[in-house]
């Protein structure tokens, strides 16, 4: 008796086992196959392609002469298709939307995309001259009256000739005009010449290859989320500052970061808000220059701030946008208003705090976390606010640069 009850037992531990180990597979399976639909997304492209809708300077290697792959799928959410690639032999990300792009709406849901139209405009007849007004109007809603708009026109056309032939085609126009519904593509291309930007390399219709980055988010390891679920926050937190480089180069990917908020600061093109400062949306080099590795979520404040205006609020937590863009509530008309709280540099030392005092040197460690502290209190509404922004930023850099600057790491 006693044999059979240890026979059954292990029978039913064996079960249970086998049992959660297909549940576990098939979890994983589903979410793979949800979130990468790599094959799908190159399906959509090449068709459009190969009948004439769109090309593009990628659009030959994708479909025809197969050097474009898809190679290990880096998708978070279904609508955002990311992807490792290698074309030819240069190593790339590449990006595709399988929906529309999102309006700024606030937390409601993205239409499906709609293949019949994703590339109705321009529409067939429209000059080149009628092109470049649709652009320049479009730039104008999004920025406003900021910087040379016509230069950034002519830098779009110039990046929309995929053969360089010295003319836009009809199919060449589409694939840009379905770029620049996308957040991200706008930025890169007004920041192609800064440092922590990474390079556009080609597009295809509104999928678009980026130069790869070597390590693509700012610190942390990456866990199968069944042990995810096991850890505790406040000790998962703690580990993903195990999983960072030395101090002194940690010191110069924060720089790089400092610098990135300076770049999009009141540049050229007006200040683009930071939207989501998660560690995950940054990245490194193997030198260890920042690169930032997912934009999405970085829009024009002009922009912004006309989608917000008018929405409907019981409390600040009704008018936010992504993670971090956050503006008041005005209880008296339940409406929000379009001030966003914290400026971009408190995110970022937000994001640093943690990262830069473990393991700095104990010479500097009590005036960096004073200036870090200083930075995090920063807000939009206060009084000379710019000159506290600039002042806070070059203290930030110059304590940084002086304690690494003598190192090979810098």
């Amino acid at each position: 008796v006693r044999l059979s009850y240890v026979r059954i037992k292990y029978l039913f531990i064996s079960w249970l086992v086998v049992f959660i180990g297909s549940w576990i597979m098939y979890v994983q399976y589903s979410t793979y196959t949800e979130l990468c639909r790599g094959h799908d997304c190159r399906k959509i492209i090449c068709d459009k392609y190969k009948t004439g809708v769109i090309d593009g300077s990628a659009c030959s290697s994708l479909c025809a002469k197969e050097t474009l792959y898809f190679g290990k799928c880096l998708s978070t959410k279904p609508n955002n298709q990311m992807y490792l690639g290698i074309w030819g032999n240069l190593q790339s990300v590449i990006k595709c939307q399988m929906e529309e792009a999102a309006q700024l709406d606030f937390g409601t849901d993205p239409e499906p995309r709609k293949e019949i139209v994703l590339f109705d405009k321009p529409t067939r007849g429209t000059t080149v001259e009628k092109f470049k007004e649709m652009v320049y109007s479009l730039f104008k809603a999004k920025l406003g009256e900021q910087g040379n708009l016509s230069e950034l026109v002519n830098l779009i056309l110039s990046f929309a000739d995929g053969n360089k032939d010295g003319r836009v085609s009809l199919p060449e126009a589409k694939s840009a005009w379905a770029l620049l519904q996308l957040e991200e593509f706008l930025l890169m291309v007004i920041l192609q010449d800064k440092e922590h930007t990474p390079k556009l390399m080609g597009f295809c219709g509104d999928l678009y290859v980026t130069e790869r980055v070597e390590y693509t988010s700012l610190y942390g390891i990456s866990l199968p989320w069944i042990i995810e679920l096991l850890i505790p926050s406040g000790f998962r937190r703690s580990m993903d500052q195990w999983f960072t480089p030395s101090w002194p180069r940690k010191a110069k990917i924060a720089i790089g970061l400092l610098e990135f908020v300076e770049d999009i600061f009141h540049g050229p093109y007006g200040n683009f808000l930071m939207c989501d400062t998660s560690a995950k949306n940054l990245g490194y080099n193997e030198k260890y220059d920042l690169k930032m590795t997912d934009m999405r979520k970085i829009v024009p404040e002009m922009n912004l701030k006309e989608i917000i205006k008018d929405r409907q609020c019981d409390s600040d937590l009704d008018c936010t946008y992504g993670t971090d863009c956050r503006t008041l509530c005005d209880q008296s008309k339940m409406r929000c208003t379009t001030e966003v709280i914290q400026p971009n540099l408190a995110k970022a030392c937000q994001l640093l705090k943690d990262y830069l005092l473990r393991g700095a040197p104990s010479d500097i460690h009590e005036e960096l976390e004073k200036q870090l502290y200083l930075c995090i209190a920063l807000k939009v509404t206060a009084n000379q606010m710019e000159m506290e922004h600039s002042l806070i930023l070059n203290n930030l850099k110059t304590l940084l640069w002086k304690k690494i600057s003598h190192t090979n790491d810098s």
